[in-house]
């Protein structure tokens, strides 16, 4: 027998399922959206510059000591840990003999996550520049849209497809759809960082409260308008997507909720918070709709 008989007999056994990879890729998408509540937590307790070095909290401590630090570094250890499952989805894709695409959009999520660890080290030497926060943030959302196409083509992996597609133009339409809701939720942003909850009193602010919070409703706006006509449209061809576009309206409906209350309530910051996660929640569910959407139509492979 030869000496390579036994490891390789072992690396066939260490290989992944396209069912064991479909649950990867969903835990992948989790810790992403979660990653988002944890630095909004960082810059809505005003705990931004908790730490003052890198990767230690202080330069003689390297533990925190105080309640901001521990808020601060405990988006570091979050942050730590999203690192290590996008790091192991990556590598999943070889075990599970994942397609050239898939590698590919593992790899770009996994460096897209590496590189919020030196960005973050940069906003905080730079005493959180907003911009710096801001392309943080919008460093999130594009992570989050690559996990989320690589979980759409986990499915397809683990079901198979039957290459029944929508129309062209009403998979055009669902682009416009994400757009909006891209336009959605950077304005949204822009109404958080110009906004009472900064990061801390000596963070200066982006922007205008009034004018952002303006500029964000008329987003939402043409967002929800967009997004009704696709979804009677699917509703009125009966597709298979109801069901998902319904979650996404669901959840739509959650955020203008919390939105508005947050706004009559004077911004608590924990409502704020509240409203961030959601619209995570809200791009990751338009995201993956678009995605399936694009995609061909999903169905259960033969046992």
């Amino acid at each position: 027998m030869s000496v390579w008989a036994h490891p390789l007999s072992r690396a066939r056994e260490l290989a992944l399922s396209p069912a064991a990879f479909r649950r990867l890729a969903f835990v992948n998408v989790a810790m992403l959206v979660v990653i988002v509540g944890s630095g909004a937590t960082v810059r809505l307790t005003g705990s931004g510059l908790g730490c003052s070095d890198w990767p230690g909290c202080e330069p003689h401590h390297f533990e925190p000591q105080r309640y901001h630090s521990w808020v601060e570094y405990g988006n570091r250890l979050v942050a730590f840990v999203t690192i290590c499952v996008t790091l192991a989805t990556w590598l999943g894709t070889y075990f599970a003999h994942a397609p050239a695409r898939m590698r590919r959009l593992a790899l770009v999520t996994f460096l897209g996550t590496l590189a919020q660890a030196p960005l973050g080290a940069i906003t905080i030497h730079y005493h959180l520049n907003p911009w710096l926060v801001l392309s943080h943030f919008l460093l999130s959302l594009v992570v989050i849209t690559l996990g989320v196409l690589l979980a759409v083509e986990a499915l397809r992996l683990h079901r198979g497809a039957d290459g029944v597609r929508l129309p062209l133009w009403v998979r055009s339409g669902a682009l416009l759809v994400a757009l909006a809701a891209a336009a959605l939720v950077v304005t949204g942003t822009f109404a958080t960082a110009s906004g009472p909850h900064p990061g801390s009193v000596a963070v200066r602010r982006l922007w205008s409260f009034q004018p952002a919070v303006y500029v964000h409703v008329r987003a939402t706006a043409v967002f929800g308008i967009s997004f009704a006509v696709m979804l009677a449209w699917l509703v009125r061809n009966r597709s298979r997507y109801v069901p998902h576009a319904l979650a996404v309206l669901v959840l739509l409906g959650a955020q203008m909720a919390v939105g508005e209350i947050q706004y009559r309530t004077q911004l608590p910051w924990w409502l704020v918070l509240v409203h961030v996660g959601l619209a995570a929640c809200v791009w990751t569910a338009v995201v993956s709709l678009v995605g399936r959407m694009w995609r061909p139509a999903l169905r259960e492979a033969p046992a």
